[in-house]
């Protein structure tokens, strides 16, 4: 780490004692430990029993069982709908005698406006599901499976599936190739923003076996509106004709006839958390983000940001202190200092609404999540609960642990800007987790 640096807090949660600093009031990238911010930010200003609301409206006029006009599913962000939810929806429209409607399916995206990209997202991100765009109206997190099959010869094109098929948007361009059998597996994606057209290239090895990677789609209210339709026609729902390539930016024509067909809640904030933090999931981090935003009245990501930044100073986090560019840490100028996690950290613990929800949230070491293979067998494991994060030149780990002692700490540990291995810097980072937790005071 000679030219990288590190930025540690310890802090006790029980007599506020700081028991390590280095760097403490230092800026450092987080990466995905940010999403600790941003989800104690949106429980504050949402609450842990908020849940997303989806309706589905006819935009016409329905006489005996045909519905004359289109069908408009109108969003309010769920980052959490898929194909059950959308087969719910088609069992609910052919309960009220709909079997035809003459029109087709749309998705109205308007609780959201602004950019779906987050501000400063790496172009070489874009094609995976990680980079997905986020909106109002979305589904299936907004990513596709490409599935990789090597062919029958060394030099042969590589065959691939995507799935869901013929609903994603995408317009494949493969050029992969099938190598030796010794040949190690490669795997680029390429998209441009807003780009419907995916380039894949790299080299699957013959005789291997299918690889399946995540890509992101490039427009989400479409896909959700393509999924619809698809599940709307496997339920026995005819259709006029399928969405089409280019939404209207408003899908509902004539508000005077629109009527309410069906009303579809996600499951609450405390659930959803579960997800966001289990599999480090950036749509939902920046889904939130937007949320925050639209219940100020500006459902943007600089809206989201600025209820994000007024919540931190409620809670004495100086201005300075965070640099918010978007939700999910995915930016590299997001910039945060250990302090500031630990005060989130002791925000939340302090606070007897939020304690349980919000760290009942955080992965258990040697457990769960994105730290389940991480501690394991040492004094750590099954005791800490953390958000971890990880880029290019960065490794965080914030959250809570117990000492020997049970006195519980919480803690923030940065490393930015190094030139060794990323697994010689978690090992250490796992080190000092395995340190606090084996501290006695006695």
């Amino acid at each position: 780490m000679e030219r990288g640096y590190w930025g540690v807090l310890v802090r006790s949660l029980a007599t506020g004692e700081t028991l390590a600093s280095v760097n403490a009031r230092k800026l450092m990238m987080p990466a995905s430990t940010l999403k600790v911010v941003t989800l104690a930010a949106a429980a504050e200003r949402l609450g842990w029993e908020y849940s997303y609301e989806t309706r589905i409206v006819a935009d016409g006029t329905a006489g005996g069982d045909t519905l004359e006009g289109n069908l408009v599913i109108v969003g309010n962000g769920d980052p959490s709908l898929d194909r059950q939810a959308l087969d719910l929806w088609a069992t609910q429209i052919r309960t009220l005698g709909i079997v035809k409607v003459t029109g087709t399916v749309l998705a109205d995206a308007r609780a959201f406006s602004g950019e779906g990209l987050g501000f400063g997202w790496s172009w070489d991100d874009l094609a995976y599901y990680y980079a997905a765009p986020i909106a109002a109206a979305q589904f299936r997190e907004n990513a596709v499976d490409v599935t990789l099959r090597p062919g029958p010869s060394p030099g042969s094109p590589a065959a691939y599936e995507l799935m869901p098929a013929g609903i994603n948007g995408l317009q494949v361009e493969n050029h992969m190739t099938t190598g030796a059998a010794t040949t190690a597996p490669e795997f680029v994606a390429r998209r441009g923003p807003h780009s419907p057209a995916v380039v894949l290239e790299g080299v699957v090895p013959v005789g291997s076996t299918p690889v399946t990677r995540s890509l992101s789609v490039h427009d989400p209210a479409r896909y959700l509106a393509a999924a619809f339709a698809e599940a709307l026609l496997a339920h026995g729902v005819a259709l006029g004709s399928r969405p089409p390539i280019d939404l209207p930016s408003n899908p509902i024509g004539d508000a005077s006839r629109a009527s309410l067909l069906v009303t579809y809640r996600s499951a609450p904030l405390r659930v959803l958390a579960r997800r966001l933090m289990e599999v480090s999931q950036n749509q939902y981090a920046e889904t939130l983000i937007k949320t925050v935003g639209a219940q100020a009245g500006a459902p943007t990501f600089d809206g989201g940001l600025k209820a994000v930044e007024a919540v931190l100073a409620s809670w004495g986090i100086a201005a300075d202190d965070t640099i918010l560019r978007d939700g999910s840490g995915l930016s590299r100028y997001d910039l945060v200092t250990p302090e500031s996690f630990v005060q989130v950290l002791t925000h939340m613990y302090g606070d007897a609404a939020q304690r349980m929800p919000f760290f009942s949230s955080l992965n258990v070491a040697g457990q769960s999540g994105t730290i389940a293979a991480r501690l394991k067998n040492t004094p750590a494991a099954g005791n800490a609960r953390a958000k971890d994060g990880a880029m290019s030149g960065v490794r965080a780990l914030c959250g809570v642990v117990s000492t020997a002692d049970d006195e519980l700490l919480a803690f923030a540990i940065l490393a930015n800007n190094f030139a060794v291995p990323g697994p010689t810097v978690t090992a250490a980072i796992d080190a000092i987790v395995v340190r606090l937790a084996s501290w006695s005071r006695h």
